[in-house]
């Protein structure tokens, strides 16, 4: 029998039991001859009421079951009553006034304990009573919309068994600290109806009775699936970010200006050496800084507090074990409700990086180190013949002056101008070997500000001799007050000798008449330099001209194909453009741009 059954067979019953009652009371109070307060037994029929009436109800039932006690004293005595009868009689009305009473004081209590259980009813909050058996004994509306089940269906089973709940500890503990403190909080994991699974922050308050034992336990659930499914993602998502961090080497800050605070990302506490648990500062970040750098950091942190713009700097920094990194900052400048400026911004470690580098150009330079030798070696026998001539010219000039000595008399003017020839002849020998060392000679590479005729007229003064011995006519065509360019001497010579080396080379095939060599140098429509070394030789091929400056590719039979690589490697580095096109009419044409006056740092 369902409880809304017996709920209907209630409402009927009892108000027919009343009034049968009743009157049965006023039958055997009026006419039975029993010397007793018989019309005491109203209070049943009130108490029998207060089932069913509100309290308005049990106040008419009341003085109902009053006036029946008057009128049947009325009927059995008349005006001729005892004192006993008369007692009896107030008696009576004395139990129907008192229970009456203490009835609809009742009925006041459960009417605050009916609107504060419907108050829990329309909360959205889910909100059930358990017994001291654990057994479900209130079960809200909030709890049927959240886990799916009626009141009648949750009512009666035990919470575990209904919700398939999963603890966080062991229920044992959580018991054992309801008991010791009256309460516990935490997250549960319950099972709907439909069987899906629902987070819950869960609160339990334990109820005790007066002799101080465990009587009821109120539970409150509220359901935070999605909030947790927030927070795993942010986790999550904080948890990727940080491994990104970590790999990347880049580190994350906030910087507020007006209260000068920063925030890190762990991976830039790591990058500074910085316990997490210390808090950051810009005094901190000065104290960090390379010696060298400190000056520069100052004059960005200045002009940044000042400016409130975009900002980047590569400097470094000084570890305590005596190490120095390289970091690469950037900021990004926004502004808070409240208008002041805060810089979001990130810091990657690129000591690596910068290693390599400095790696890679050692390696270009001991390249390039090797190529100018071999270039030399090659030359060997026009240099031999460049450097034989002034060394003929200084013995048959000496030969001559000692016989203007011995002579009688002795011819000294002559001797003077011997004298004066070996003299030029010495500094020019000596000039040659100077270029040779110059070039061939191991040295770190060296900036400076340079003029680029000064390289290419020393380096043609190399070249006089090969050409000469190759039988080519070279035309220059150097164009006056051209700005200086900001490079490495010995790399740009090196550049230039091995395009006029290759240019040679490329005419060995043409008829001796027609090998024509041409330098030049003007200004670019940039305000830079352009260099051009062209040739009369058979040209380039097109299936070639893609290849030319790759490592190892070469069209020479006894090439390693390492020559041009390294031109093009030293002429970028000096932020620089190197490339080639065939030469009108024939033959090929190889020009390089560079800027002028720019530092490459």
């Amino acid at each position: 029998m369902t409880q809304s059954i017996r709920a209907s067979l209630s409402s009927r019953l009892f108000p027919l039991a009343a009034v049968a009652l009743a009157i049965v009371i006023f039958l055997i109070d009026t006419f039975s001859p029993l010397g007793m307060a018989v019309a005491v037994l109203y209070v049943i029929v009130i108490l029998i009421a207060a089932n069913f009436c509100e309290w308005r109800g049990v106040l008419l039932v009341a003085l109902g079951c009053g006036a029946l006690t008057l009128i049947s004293f009325c009927i059995s005595h008349g005006m001729h009553y005892e004192s006993p009868a008369f007692a009896r009689c107030l008696i009576s009305l004395s139990a129907i006034a008192i229970t009456s009473f203490l009835v609809l004081k009742n009925k006041a209590s459960e009417a605050v304990l009916r609107e504060q259980a419907s108050l829990l009813g329309v909360t959205h909050d889910a909100i059930f009573v358990r017994d001291a058996n654990n057994i479900i004994t209130y079960w809200n509306r909030g709890a049927e919309e959240l886990y799916g089940w009626s009141g009648a269906e949750a009512i009666g089973r035990t919470p575990p068994d209904l919700l398939k709940t999963i603890f966080p500890v062991a229920l044992e503990n959580i018991t054992s600290i309801l008991l010791r403190t009256g309460r516990w909080e935490g997250e549960l994991v319950h099972t709907k109806r439909d069987g899906k699974q629902v987070t819950v922050a869960s609160r339990w308050s334990l109820q005790r009775g007066k002799q101080g034992l465990p009587v009821a336990i109120l539970e409150t659930n509220n359901d935070v699936t999605e909030r947790k499914r927030a927070e795993d993602a942010l986790r999550k998502s904080e948890e990727y970010l940080a491994e990104a961090q970590r790999l990347s080497l880049t580190g994350s800050f906030g910087w507020d200006i007006a209260t000068n605070k920063l925030v890190w990302s762990h991976e830039t506490y790591r990058i500074f050496q910085l316990d997490p648990a210390a808090e950051p500062s810009v005094d901190f970040v000065v104290q960090r800084t390379h010696p060298a750098d400190v000056a520069l950091v100052l004059t960005l942190i200045k002009r940044a507090t000042r400016d409130g713009k975009d900002w980047g700097l590569e400097h470094r920094l000084l570890m305590p074990d005596g190490s120095i990194k390289f970091v690469n900052v950037v900021a990004h400048a926004t502004r808070d409700a409240s208008g002041n400026i805060e810089f979001v911004g990130a810091i990657m470690d690129v000591t690596a990086a910068r290693r390599a580098e400095v790696a890679l150009q050692q390696a270009q330079s001991n390249l390039a180190h090797v190529n100018r030798v071999t270039t030399i070696g090659e030359m060997t026998a026009s240099i031999s013949h460049e450097v034989s001539q002034p060394i003929a010219a200084i013995v048959t000039n000496a030969g001559a002056g000692l016989r203007w000595l011995s002579a009688h008399p002795s011819d000294l003017e002559e001797t003077k101008l011997a004298l004066s020839r070996i003299c030029k002849d010495g500094k020019r020998a000596s000039e040659i070997i100077t270029r040779i060392r110059a070039l061939s000679r191991k040295v770190p590479p060296r900036k400076d500000r340079l003029s680029i005729n000064e390289m290419i007229l020393e380096v043609m003064a190399l070249m006089r001799g090969e050409a000469d011995r190759n039988h080519v006519v070279v035309h220059t065509a150097l164009s006056n007050d051209l700005p200086l360019v900001f490079g490495d001497r010995i790399q740009l010579q090196q550049v230039i000798l091995n395009l006029v080396v290759n240019a040679i080379e490329a005419m060995s095939a043409v008829p001796e008449g027609r090998r024509e060599l041409s330098i030049s140098s003007e200004t670019d429509g940039s305000g830079g330099i352009l260099v051009a070394v062209g040739d009369g030789g058979p040209g380039i091929d097109p299936t070639h001209i893609d290849h030319l400056f790759d490592a190892f590719y070469t069209t020479k039979p006894a090439g390693i194909g390492l020559g041009l690589a390294i031109c093009r490697s030293i002429i970028e580095a000096h932020d620089g453009r190197l490339w080639a096109t065939p030469n009108g009419p024939q033959g090929a044409l190889f020009q390089f741009s560079l800027r002028a006056g720019k530092e490459i740092a």
